[in-house]
């Protein structure tokens, strides 16, 4: 290929892709499958990298993040970002139309067309485009002055980086509000929690701070989107009103809240603000008001603006859920992997329309930070379907008689020591046969890529840990027919099954073993590297912390939840009990060298396989000493790509990462094992 060829290939390849990511982030409407997006992606990262004089800010391939900052540059809107007034009440939208008929000289009567908008609650930001090229992204800062984040909004794919309009405005702001999904920070804070990470208090908080991380790669994990509402300053193009704005950015690409309608009177903007009111919970963003601004551009001009605020906008907020009561005792509970939590019990309170009893108070930190004792007063927060919490302590009515709370060093459920790993918030009872923790350890014990125990699903599991005929994983082994013919709607074919398939299993790999016993942070493919490094349990539950955390792909941290769980002596008693059933405790025999032609490589599977399981999959790479892996990183040196793949795909071709199909597989193993 040419470089004119080329040139004129990248253009339309990086034409496509934003298209594409405008039908996918923008109107939810992909017209393409991921498989066919990550192949235009590929090509255009194919070609910028054998032709890398015309990579341009505006590529698609730049959004993936750029190297951290020491410190956010200052930057100065040319047009300030003003806050708004807030309106708390239909009579203070009734008093706003009045001052601005006053100040207009208008007649009371008169009507005043207004835009109404729902009020996002997240982040706002100001995205500079320059001939049509996204220059600069900055946050609002003080209004004068922001931060400029631009390589971390470049990572939002509802973000255009072009304007892809013939002739787009010389200079152009556009004002946004940068949010987070409620699923999206759900799932962040359960992946933090896991983590033992400082949870995000609301998804506002999450946007906040995954837009101002210094390392933009880490925003690029973040699933971030954002709503635009309004132009900063502009050369080249003029509107009319507010209504036109929002219909302009919508056809130039950008993604705009579809919930904005034109009001004829206040009247008609009170009953918008009545509407999503009592709606607003249905949404899946967070909102925390309408935003009531007068429609005429020229109007608005008229009207100006105050020290802080426009005289022709007002923010109408939704009523506050949020109350204060007493704090009546602090209690500690226990999660499914030990996580310790502390609950706030309260003098029941009536927060948005619900009685709140309780409030979680996350973490030891978390408790100190707020300042909070027992027997305070607090301010308790709830919004939408978020677990209630505590956001502030009421001192000024504190008496002398409140009481310092003081995390356990023992389980409050079952006794055993407490710990809280370095770099970590969160207190963790590692006794595996703890009651709080037993159900769901079973469960996992007996699941498919652990000791794949068919048949034992949930309901079985409560059954026969309610019923008293197991304790602990252990315990499944030594259950008689007997036992099984006791329970509920359990008959003798079914309960014969469901023995031989606990017997079956004792014959498991040793990384199945080591995965079941659900130690903290040992996924499937840690599982594999101990079971190949130590080959046998007894090996591995002796070792130093130096031995196990000095395996590549292990590290400290890791290192030190497997050492510790083995020191605690409820999971060395379980161990010993599986020894006893007869479960397997050895690796198999070592093959040669010559046998291992995956030996070192990280592999990572994506997408559904035809031939064979995904296990199974990962069972031969690991026979042919290979590291089957979850997650795509740096340390990844080949990429599988199945039918549908999904982000794991994107993710290695923006690393740079070898992938190749299932054929292409199946070719590298067939030489060694039958497939």
């Amino acid at each position: 290929m040419t470089e004119e060829e080329a040139k004129k290939r990248i253009e339309e390849l990086r034409k496509l892709i934003e298209y594409h990511n405008y039908r996918y982030y923008v109107l939810d409407s992909p017209e393409i499958s991921d498989a066919e997006y990550d192949a235009l992606m590929r090509e255009l990262m194919e070609l910028e990298e054998k032709f890398p004089q015309f990579i341009t800010p505006d590529s698609p391939t730049q959004r993936v993040g750029a190297p951290p900052l020491e410190v956010f540059p200052t930057y100065r809107h040319r047009v300030p970002m003003l806050s708004l007034q807030n309106a708390f009440s239909e009579e203070d939208l009734i008093a706003f139309d009045r001052r601005i008929k006053r100040f207009l000289g208008m007649d009371e009567k008169e009507i005043i067309e207004y835009c109404a908008e729902l009020k996002m609650d997240g982040l706002a930001v100001s995205l500079v485009y320059e001939n049509g090229i996204l220059t600069h992204g900055a946050t609002r800062g003080d209004g004068f002055e922001g931060e400029e984040v631009t390589p971390n909004l470049k990572t939002i794919r509802s973000i255009p980086l072009r304007i892809n309009i013939p002739n787009p405005p010389a200079f152009i702001e556009v004002r946004g509000e940068v949010i987070m999904h409620k699923k999206d920070f759900e799932e962040l804070n359960r992946q933090r929690a896991e983590m033992g990470e400082p949870l995000f208090a609301n998804p506002r908080n999450a946007a906040a701070g995954s837009v101002r991380q210094l390392d933009s790669s880490i925003t690029a994990q973040r699933k971030l989107d954002i709503f635009c509402y309004g132009i900063g300053y502009c050369e080249g193009y003029e509107f009319q009103t507010q209504y036109q704005v929002l219909e302009t950015l919508r056809s130039w690409g950008f993604k705009v809240n579809p919930h904005f309608r034109l009001c004829k009177g206040i009247e008609e903007a009170i009953e918008y603000c009545r509407e999503w009111t009592e709606k607003h919970h249905e949404l899946p963003y967070e909102t925390d008001g309408t935003v009531i601004k007068v429609n005429s551009i020229a109007l608005q001009n008229e009207l100006g603006t105050l020290a802080r605020s426009p005289r022709w906008a007002i923010a109408f907020k939704f009523p506050a859920e949020q109350g204060i009561t007493q704090i009546e005792d602090i209690i500690v509970q226990v999660g499914r992997t030990g996580t310790l939590t502390p609950v706030a019990v309260l003098k029941p309170v009536e927060v948005g329309g619900v009685t709140i009893s309780r409030a979680t108070l996350h973490n030891e930190d978390e408790i100190k930070r707020l300042g909070v004792k027992i027997k305070d007063w607090v301010v308790v927060q709830r919004a939408g379907e978020v677990i209630p919490e505590i956001v502030a302590v009421v001192t000024s009515r504190r008496t002398g008689e409140e009481i310092d709370f003081k995390m356990p060093d023992k389980c409050p459920v079952c006794g055993s020591q407490v710990v809280r790993l370095p770099d970590e918030v969160a207190y963790r009872c590692i006794n595996y046969s703890c009651p709080a923790q037993v159900k769901e350890r079973i469960y996992h014990f007996a699941s498919r890529d652990a000791m794949n125990i068919e048949g034992l699903g949930k309901e079985w599991v409560d059954k026969l840990v309610d019923s008293g005929l197991i304790k602990d994983a252990a315990d499944l082994y030594y259950l008689k027919l007997w036992d099984l013919l006791k329970l509920e709607r359990m008959g003798e074919r079914l309960a014969r099954k469901l023995l031989d398939n606990i017997e079956k299993s004792k014959n498991n790999e040793l990384y199945r073993l080591i995965y079941a016993l659900g130690i903290r942070h040992v996924g499937e493919s840690t599982a594999r590297l101990l079971a190949q490094h130590f080959g046998s349990l007894e090996r591995l539950m002796n070792a130093s912390l130096e031995e196990i955390a000095q395996i590549p792909g292990i590290g400290p941290v890791v290192g030190e939840s497997i050492y510790r769980f083995f020191r605690e002596p409820h999971n060395r008693e379980l161990i010993e009990k599986l020894k006893k059933a007869g479960v397997k405790m050895t690796e198999e025999e070592k093959v040669g060298p010559e046998e291992k032609p995956l030996a070192g490589q990280r592999i990572v599977f994506t997408g559904a396989l035809r031939s064979m399981e995904r296990s199974k999959a990962e069972e031969i790479v690991a026979k042919l000493g290979g590291i089957p892996s979850s997650s795509v990183s740096r340390n990844t040196t080949l990429v599988v790509v199945g039918e549908n793949p999904g982000s794991k795909y994107q993710r290695a071709i923006e690393l740079g990462i070898k992938t190749i199909n299932e054929e292409e597989f199946l070719e590298m193993i067939r030489p060694y094992v039958e497939v």
